[in-house]
């Protein structure tokens, strides 16, 4: 396995992760089935191929996970695994539960697990999750029923965190490729599924078919359906419509701030809320944006900062229902601060902006070409990205030139350095503040907008191994402010709640640590 540049999880002193469960099985819901809507787009059906939440939103129903995240808990659960423990510093060892089997009928074995990630990192795909892996050496598989991994750094405790994530979707060996991609219908076609669910009709971006599987063994509970027909929408408007006529159960994002206060108030559906992690950002590529030298370029991104209202955007384009984003790390983690706001305000400066500017001999007015998407995040960034170019350009200093294209194709061409100013959201794959810097900010970031910094490298690097909590936080905080000051390779705007909204019939709808939509937990009386 070739090395890259580790960032890891919080380290401390060695402990055991035995958090064993026993298998709930599952003999097929006996609720009624559920029919789910959404405007989410999915990726790729196979995990070495996707870091998106659409993708990642399927495979949480038909793959198991070493670790998975449970409705109800806060933190991963065992759940291909019976318990999991260091047995060195370094080596993070886990038992498998007995039995357990592919759809397909195939037995699903540490083998599998060990394929799993040698083959994530083999792909390494610009578009895949295999950057969370930066502290997995290896992984061994001794025996049928023990899996290794061999770790870089010591006692890594958020590596289970890091094994309930995009990374984590256990594929058939005997099904997958080595080091490609996998067709999404070869994977219905072989039915190598292990999770709660399989998928038995499959048209991708459109209709859905989730079947109980009978012999899935793991940590989430019994199916409280017996079945989910997954619809994929156009737009908001249409989910809304569909909604609110009951021609569907539940609707779970996309739906614009207007329609969910509208919903609102509407007895025959209810709606779900929770705290969320999900932020919405401004990506800045480094080699392609504006500015003759790497001083310019920064100038360039700081007056952009200075030129942003992100009250307005929140007020008029929201509805209060995404708040104000100051810093990288969102509130209600640990370190957030206000690092961002701090240093060019939370509203239009144009005479700071200007100051920047000439300091840095940029010509005014900058030409800024900026990409956004009108469809994963919701059709109100339309919106949002037309109040970003008024504000913009009411400094007199830019001339804005917006353009939007869908996902799928957006998702390929900004990793291929088609975009030199671009919009992006994220919601954490675990919560801990380290997971809006590490994917971010290092040398290796998923983002692929050209930032990597030795500097950088070993400030996360020394936050990541920090055992003591208060000196952990400091750091997280000066990093905040470094990035702020210093680099602004992103720009903060915004932070989300998590929603969902059903017809009043309908129960059990989680929003977990895990900004996820289990399918298992949702029932439908009447």
């Amino acid at each position: 396995m070739a090395l890259r540049k580790t960032m890891i999880g919080l380290v401390a002193v060695a402990i055991t992760a035995a958090l064993a469960l026993s298998g709930c099985g599952q003999t097929g819901g006996s609720g009624e089935k559920i029919i789910v809507g959404t405007t989410d787009k999915l990726t790729t059906l196979d995990p070495a191929g996707s870091f998106d939440h659409g993708s990642l939103a399927a495979h949480i129903q038909v793959y198991s996970f070493v670790y998975g995240f449970v409705p109800g808990k806060n933190t991963p659960q065992p759940d291909a695994a019976e318990n999991c423990e260091f047995v060195e510093p370094t080596v993070f060892e886990c038992t498998m539960r007995s039995g357990l089997k592919f759809a397909n009928g195939h037995d699903l074995t540490s083998s599998d697990v060990k394929f799993t990630f040698d083959r994530m990192v083999a792909i390494d795909d610009p578009n895949g999750p295999a950057s969370l892996l930066e502290n997995l050496e290896s992984v061994d598989a001794p025996d049928p029923l023990t899996v290794r991994f061999n770790l870089i750094a010591e006692n890594d405790q958020t590596f289970a965190q890091v094994l309930a994530t995009s990374v984590g979707p256990i594929v058939d060996e005997e099904v997958f490729p080595a080091d490609s991609l996998l067709e999404d219908q070869d994977i219905v076609d072989a039915n190598a599924f292990s999770g709660p669910y399989t998928i038995t009709s499959y048209s991708k971006n459109d209709t859905v078919e989730y079947t109980p599987y009978a012999d899935y063994k793991g940590a989430q509970p019994k199916l409280a359906n017996s079945g989910v027909t997954l619809k994929t929408f156009t737009d908001a408007t249409n989910l809304k419509l569909s909604i609110t006529n009951g021609d569907i159960d539940v609707a779970y994002r996309s739906l614009t701030p207007t329609d969910i206060e509208a919903l609102d108030k509407d007895d025959a559906v209810k709606v779900w809320t929770a705290q969320g992690g999900e932020i919405r950002y401004i990506v800045f590529n480094l080699d392609t944006m504006p500015g003759d030298t790497a001083e310019q370029k920064l100038a360039v991104r700081q007056a952009i900062a200075s030129s942003i209202d992100r009250a307005e955007l929140s007020e008029k384009v929201y509805k209060g229902q995404y708040l104000p984003l100051c810093s990288y790390i969102p509130d209600g983690f640990v370190g957030a601060t206000t690092a961002v706001c701090d240093a060019y305000g939370n509203e239009i400066n144009a005479d700071a902006a200007l100051a920047i500017l000439a300091e840095a001999s940029v010509k005014t007015p900058v030409v800024l070409n900026i990409q956004y998407n009108p469809d994963h995040y919701g059709s109100s960034s339309d919106q949002e990205y037309g109040l970003i170019k008024q504000q913009l350009e009411s400094t007199g200093l830019f001339t804005v030139n917006l353009q939007a294209t869908e996902w799928v194709t957006y998702n390929k061409e900004r990793v291929a350095d088609a975009y030199p100013i671009y919009q992006l959201g994220w919601f954490p794959d675990f919560p801990d503040a380290d997971n809006y810097l590490t994917p971010f900010f290092t040398s290796n970031n998923f983002l692929n907008n050209h930032f990597s910094n030795e500097e950088m490298d070993r400030l996360i690097m020394e936050e990541v191994t920090e055992t003591d909590p208060a000196a952990r936080t400091a750091q997280i905080q000066a990093i905040q402010e470094l990035l702020a000051t210093q680099y602004l390779p992103t720009l903060p705007l915004l932070q989300g709640s998590q929603w969902a909204v059903s017809r009043a019939n309908v129960t059990g709808i989680e929003l977990g640590v895990d900004e996820n939509l289990h399918f298992g937990t949702i029932k439908k009386s009447g």
